[in-house]
């Protein structure tokens, strides 16, 4: 039976999966920066953080962590995807990751 157009070959959704990850990885340094620099502001102006001193969490601490799963998420799924690939792919893989580095 023939492939679907539709359907990613497993080193495509692995490259893919990988992008993903990397941009969720990105955006939790964003927001662990971004937290850093709100406490700062807040400090500086004398105030807290109203939410944190009534749950104990900002909404920063919040996003961190939901960020920090989703990576989580994302490695173990790439970790699966990594086990299911055969020999030839995880070669056409390495290749494909090299050809990505080199583009950026």
């Amino acid at each position: 039976m023939a492939r679907s157009e539709n359907v990613l070959r497993p080193e495509e959704l692995m490259v893919q999966t990988r992008a993903q990850r990397d941009e969720a990885e990105a955006l939790l340094a964003s927001l662990v920066a971004a937290r850093s620099a709100s406490e700062r502001n807040l400090s500086a102006i004398g105030q807290r953080d109203l939410l944190k001193s009534v749950t104990g969490r900002s909404s920063m601490d919040n996003a961190i962590e939901s960020t920090r799963r989703l990576v989580a998420s994302f490695d173990r799924v790439l970790i699966d995807l990594r086990g299911d690939l055969t020999d030839d792919e995880l070669a056409l893989l390495g290749e494909v990751e090299r050809d990505c580095r080199k583009a950026s």
